[in-house]
C-alpha cells in the first residue's frame, strides 16, 4: 500500500470520527430539544386544565350547577381550546357532561377538583393538537438531523483533507529524502501555530541536525583518510626500501623500528577515537576515587618540563591551592597532560604556559593558561570536534583528537570544560570536576 493510500485512509477514519462525534452530539442536542418541547406541551395543557378547574369551581360556588353550565356552554361555543367538562354529584352521577361524545380519558388529559359539598368537577383536554405538533416536529427533526449527517459528513471530509495535506508534503519531503539522500531539503513552514506547524519545525530542525553530522562525518572521515595516510605511506615506504636495498641486519632492524613507531601512530589515533567513543556512550570505565589535582598537575608539568624547555616557552605553576575531586586519577592525568601539551604545543618561543589549581562552588577547578596565538572565533565552536585542526594548527604535528578526549572525559565525569580565546592574546582552558561523589 502506497503511502498516498495510508494517508487517504487516516483521513477517512479520521473523517468517520469527527462525524460521528458531531452526529452523536448533535442527536444529543435534538433529542433534548424535542423533549423539551414535550414537556412544555404538556405542561401547558396541564396549566389551562388547572385554571379552568379554578375558575369553574368559583363559578359553582358563586351560582351552583346552572350557573356552570351556563359558563361551560358559553366557552364551548367561544373558546378555540377544545375543553371536556364534567361533573359529578356526591353518588358519582354524571349531572354536567360537555362533548359527551369525545370524553376519552385515554385521549385525554384530565384534571379533578373536589368541591365541598362533595360534588366533583373534571376538565379534560384533547392531547391531539399536541401529538400534532409533536408529530410535525419530529419530520422537522428528522429533516434537520439528515441535513446535520451529511454536513458532517463533508465537513468532516473537507476538514480532515485539509489537517492531512501537511502531513502528507511532510512524507513526499521524507520520500524524496530516502530516494535521493539530499539531507538538503527543508519543508516550508507555515504561520499558524499549531501542532502541524510544529510537526515541521522539528522535522527541519532534525534535517539540520543529520546535516551537521553527516558533514561532521565527512570531514572526520577526511581527516582519518589524511592522517592515516601519511603513516601508513611512510610505514609502506620504508618497508619497500628495506627489502629494495641489498641485504643488511642494521637496515633491517631501522626499517622495523621506523614501521613500529608509524604503527604506534596509528594505533594511538584509534585507541583515542576508542577512548572518546566509550566516554561520550558512558561505557568508558571509571576508577574514581578522592585525588588531589595539584598532585596530577605536578606529574605532568615534569613531563612536560623538557619539550617546554627545548622549545623556549616557560612553564610554570600559577595558582596552588589544595582542590580535591572525585575522579579516577589515570583519567585526570590524562585530561592535564593533553592541555598543557595542547598549551605548549601552540605557544611560541618566548611564551608562557601557567597551570592553576583552585575551588569554587564545592568544585575542583583546573585552569590552564598560554601566551600563544589564540583560537579564531569562528574555529573556537568546533575545537572540540573529533580530528578537527584549525588553520593555525596544521603546521603543529598533531591528531587533533586531544580536546575532544579532554570534553568526553571530564563530562563522562559528571564536569565541564570551558575555553576563553582571543587571537594573538592566547587562550585558558577551564576544567570544572566534582570534588565528591555524585
Amino acid at each position: 500500500m502506497s503511502s498516498a493510500d495510508r494517508a487517504g485512509r487516516f483521513g477517512l477514519r479520521l473523517a468517520v470520527w469527527y462525524a460521528a462525534l458531531f452526529i452523536a452530539s448533535s442527536a444529543v442536542i435534538v433529542l433534548i430539544t424535542y423533549l423539551l418541547t414535550s414537556s412544555s406541551l404538556a405542561q401547558r395543557d396541564h396549566q389551562i386544565i388547572d385554571a379552568k378547574l379554578g375558575e369553574y369551581a368559583t363559578v359553582y360556588a358563586n351560582g351552583g350547577l346552572r350557573a356552570l353550565a351556563n359558563t361551560v356552554e358559553v366557552e364551548q361555543r367561544t373558546s378555540g381550546e377544545r375543553i371536556f367538562v364534567r361533573v359529578l354529584d356526591g353518588g358519582s352521577e354524571a349531572v354536567l357532561l360537555s362533548n359527551a361524545e369525545g370524553w376519552d380519558p385515554a385521549t385525554l388529559e384530565v384534571g379533578t377538583a373536589s368541591l365541598r359539598d362533595g360534588t366533583v368537577v373534571q376538565v379534560g383536554k384533547s392531547t391531539e393538537a399536541r401529538r400534532d405538533i409533536l408529530a410535525r416536529f419530529r419530520a422537522t427533526l428528522g429533516l434537520v438531523t439528515l441535513a446535520i449527517i451529511v454536513i458532517a459528513l463533508t465537513g468532516g471530509w473537507i476538514a480532515t483533507q485539509s489537517a492531512v495535506q501537511p502531513i502528507r508534503r511532510l512524507s513526499s519531503a521524507v520520500r524524496r529524502i530516502i530516494a535521493t539522500g539530499r539531507t538538503d531539503e527543508r519543508m516550508p513552514v507555515a504561520t499558524e501555530d499549531d501542532a502541524i506547524n510544529e510537526l515541521t519545525q522539528l522535522f527541519n530542525a532534525m534535517l539540520d541536525r543529520i546535516e551537521g553530522l553527516v558533514r561532521g562525518m565527512r570531514g572526520a572521515l577526511d581527516n582519518v583518510s589524511h592522517d592515516l595516510r601519511t603513516p601508513l605511506t611512510r610505514l609502506r615506504g620504508t618497508a619497500e626500501l628495506a627489502l629494495g636495498a641489498e641485504p643488511d641486519l642494521e637496515r633491517y632492524r631501522e626499517a622495523l623500528a621506523d614501521c613500529i613507531e608509524e604503527s604506534d601512530r596509528v594505533l594511538v589515533m584509534l585507541n583515542t577515537l576508542m577512548d572518546i567513543s566509550e566516554a561520550e556512550s558512558g561505557a568508558m570505565p571509571l576508577r574514581r576515587e578522592t585525588c588531589d589535582l595539584g598532585a596530577a598537575v605536578t606529574r605532568a608539568l615534569e613531563l612536560y618540563r623538557d619539550a617546554a624547555d627545548a622549545k623556549g616557552v616557560q612553564l610554570d605553576w600559577g595558582v596552588q591551592h589544595q582542590a580535591l575531586a572525585y575522579v579516577d586519577p589515570v583519567r585526570l592525568e590524562q585530561v592535564t597532560a593533553n592541555l598543557i601539551d595542547n598549551a605548549v604545543k601552540y605557544t611560541p618561543a618566548g611564551g608562557r604556559v601557567v597551570v592553576d589549581v583552585d575551588t569554587a562552588d564545592g568544585r575542583a577547578l583546573l585552569r590552564v593558561h598560554d601566551t600563544g596565538a589564540g583560537i579564531d572565533p569562528a574555529e573556537l565552536p568546533r575545537i572540540w570536534d573529533r580530528l578537527f585542526r584549525g588553520d593555525r594548527s596544521r603546521t603543529e604535528r598533531g591528531l587533533g583528537l586531544g580536546l575532544s578526549l579532554v570534553k568526553a572525559v571530564v563530562e563522562a565525569h559528571g564536569g565541564r570544560v570551558d575555553v576563553t580565546s582571543a587571537p594573538g592574546r592566547g587562550s585558558t582552558f577551564t576544567v570544572s570536576l566534582p570534588a565528591h561523589a555524585l
